[in-house]
């Protein structure tokens, strides 16, 4: 029989070098993780005792496609008082993660065919996820000097090869931990309001900022799509999660797709997640500890001899070039795990074109498993 060709795009190496890490551990030998892009920590005490109550007190069958009107209402409080934005919770989606509402909204904004630009390097499931739907992804090579991050001359320029339909825009953006100032974004969402281009905002990493607040799209634009979740910031990977704040054009194709794919985000999760909101003072001491697990390492890669690496100014990411030691990444994680027991990430997850002299480190763990695996990195490399 066969197998379409949508089914064939490349799978995410990241969790191939996990299983490999588990692998090691289930043999009994140590493991630092610094692949995964998750805190090590579970969901906030609240949010674990709001589950309990509504196991205990509701149907927790389908909801509405939308999700939980007490959970839209607080996040529309949330966008008003972290952002100055009122949003009406009408606009707000609730998905099956942010995996869910990247697909409503590719599905919603877009025709087969259609060009997607995105940042290299950049979260590999944006360009596999827009394979998979028949889009086109047209990446975007960015460095140092942009801050890894799209601009408006690099977009213009890929205009004058093509046109765009789409920017997929993250920030804090992942593997580079790169935030987009509010005034280059206000820059960028009137560009692309200019240029008929549907703006495709990735904010899953907010609240994880060490240096400026990130930014929101709904400040500076009313036809770009927001996407969050509940993983990163709240601590609830595996509650699966996430939703989207939608332009008044896209709200009801997105609700029939979100009916006829997904009928509704669990029920538990949404009920349990009303509750995240209460839990800022153990969310922000989570924030701190990965300031200090980021700044362990940015002392201690040059060190190591590890000189050229994102600024890092948000979400739990370094993505740093390890091209004076190999030109082959993959071998390079695959050698350190096994000589060390510290698990990273290649660069070719993120960069299939430059990604073999780059990696990426997850600093979302322990302080103490950050801090040993600094060292054994430094030794490694000696």
């Amino acid at each position: 029989m066969k197998i379409a060709k949508r089914g064939r795009i490349p799978g995410f190496i990241v969790m191939d070098v996990m299983r490999a890490a588990n692998e090691r551990a289930a043999a009994g030998a140590d493991v630092l993780h610094l692949e995964i892009g998750q805190p090590s920590t579970g969901a906030p005490s609240k949010v674990l005792a709001a589950a309990k109550r509504a196991i205990d007190n509701e149907l927790l069958g389908y909801t509405e496609a939308f999700g939980i009107l007490p959970l839209r209402e607080r996040l529309a409080e949330h966008y008003r008082a972290r952002y100055g934005v009122s949003v009406d919770p009408a606009r707000i989606v609730v998905t099956p993660g942010s995996s869910g509402g990247f697909i409503l909204s590719f599905l919603a904004a877009f025709e087969p065919g259609d060009r997607v630009a995105l940042a290299a390097p950049g979260y590999p499931a944006y360009r596999n996820i827009l394979v998979a739907l028949g889009l086109e992804p047209v990446e975007i090579p960015t460095g140092p000097d942009s801050a890894y991050q799209p601009t408006v001359p690099l977009l213009r320029a890929m205009q004058e090869k093509g046109r765009i339909d789409g920017l997929i825009l993250a920030s804090p953006a992942n593997p580079t931990g790169s935030i987009v100032s509010a005034a280059a974004l206000a820059e960028i969402s009137r560009y692309c309001e200019e240029e008929g281009i549907r703006l495709i905002s990735d904010e899953i990493y907010h609240g994880i900022e060490f240096e400026a607040q990130a930014a929101t799209a709904l400040a500076s634009s009313t036809s770009a799509v927001v996407v969050n979740s509940f993983s990163k910031y709240f601590s609830m990977t595996g509650w699966r999660l996430g939703w989207l704040v939608l332009p008044e054009d896209m709200i009801r194709p997105v609700e029939c797709l979100g009916q006829n794919l997904f009928i509704s985000a669990s029920a538990l999760s949404q009920h349990a997640a009303v509750a995240a909101f209460d839990c800022t003072d153990e969310l922000d001491a989570l924030v701190a500890s990965y300031r200090r697990n980021r700044d362990i390492l940015l002392a201690a890669l040059p060190k190591a001899g590890i000189t050229e690496f994102s600024r890092a100014d948000g979400a739990f990411y370094i993505y740093a070039d390890v091209g004076c030691f190999t030109n082959d990444s993959a071998e390079f994680c695959r050698r350190l795990l096994a000589e060390t027991g510290v698990a990273l990430t290649p660069g070719m997850d993120f960069d299939p074109e430059r990604g073999n002299r780059f990696v990426r480190l997850s600093y979302a763990g322990a302080t103490e498993d950050v801090a040993k695996a600094a060292e054994r990195i430094g030794n490694f490399l000696a």
